[in-house]
């Protein structure tokens, strides 16, 4: 038996700023300067909605993938740099009065930053509305490609395609030049530099653990002297599409380590994407959730309990 779903937090503790998946709040006064806790909940989107249904413990294997990407990221002296301070809820500084088991696994204190507005997304692999595009135009977000690609195809190389960040509904693809046009071609360039960078390290250790990394977001943001950090979630089964390398064929785009039994449910559902979703069947929702261990054994090599 998995431990109750949580579906949502209200601590008492500053401003709220409830997303999809994640709750945040502002702490101002910490030994770290201005902070964040940022506690990843078992919710679950599809098709820009947030499902009645949660996933048990998604939110935990989000934070420990994302935590062990920064910490083996950081690990080398030209890694990037992030905003992760600690996982360990004992170390943070919350009231007495905050129950801290909830948030035990699934809660990241981290540096506040100024976040860029854009999505940085590195594509390596041709899927999504990626693949539509390529099928109408022989492009990927206005990048030529050549010809004859075909579904799941890998891309001669990663590609750097951003996107604006939604505040609801879709991000929307951009060129590289509306962005160089809004933060300025310096630090657009430099965005680029580094995304690319962090996909290229992140695939190759995925490819050692069975997974191939399709594609992935990230996102920047600034820290108040200036430091650029890259923030919020990291290489996770959220954030980018994994694909189990040994399901890699030619001409298909294989299934994904993440929403995909709840996209295959809803499409089949008879949901029309305009009201709000039905709940999902047990079935869809332990099959999910073993594709998230799944995805966390396999890239950190630990179980989830082993992260608490």
């Amino acid at each position: 038996m998995h431990a109750p779903a949580v579906t949502e937090t209200n601590l008492d503790i500053g401003p709220l700023y409830r997303g999809k998946v994640r709750d945040c709040y502002r702490l101002d006064c910490t030994e770290h300067g201005p902070a964040m806790l940022i506690v990843s909940t078992d919710r679950i989107s599809a098709f820009d909605w947030v499902l009645p249904t949660p996933i048990p413990d998604k939110g935990k294997v989000l934070t420990a993938i994302s935590a062990f990407w920064f910490g083996r990221l950081s690990a080398t002296a030209d890694g990037p740099a992030h905003h992760l301070i600690t996982t360990d809820v004992d170390a943070m500084p919350l009231p007495a009065s905050v129950d801290r088991e909830p948030l035990r696994g699934r809660t990241m204190l981290v540096r506040q930053a100024q976040v860029v507005p854009f999505e940085c997304v590195v594509r390596g692999w041709l899927a999504g509305s990626g693949l539509a595009e390529y099928r109408r135009q022989g492009t990927v977000c206005g990048v030529p490609l050549p010809a004859g690609l075909g579904p799941g195809s890998q891309l001669p190389e990663p590609i750097f395609t951003p996107a604006t960040k939604a505040a609801s509904g879709h991000d929307e693809n951009v060129s590289f030049e509306v962005m160089a046009g809004s933060v300025g071609a310096a630090l657009a360039a430099t965005l680029r530099d580094k995304s690319l960078d962090v996909f290229r390290r992140g695939a190759e250790y995925a490819a050692s653990r069975g997974i191939v990394v399709a594609d992935t977001k990230f996102e920047w943001g600034h820290a108040a002297d200036g430091t650029l950090l890259l923030v919020d979630e990291l290489l996770t089964p959220d954030s980018s599409r994994f694909w189990p390398a040994a399901g890699i064929t030619p001409g298909r785009v294989p299934d994904s380590f993440d929403k995909q039994f709840v996209r295959d449910w809803l499409e089949s559902s008879g949901w029309d994407k305009a009201s709000p979703p039905p709940a999902l069947p047990a079935a869809v929702v332990e099959k999910t959730r073993e594709k998230y261990l799944e995805a966390c054994r396999l890239l950190t090599g630990r179980g989830l309990e082993s992260h608490a």
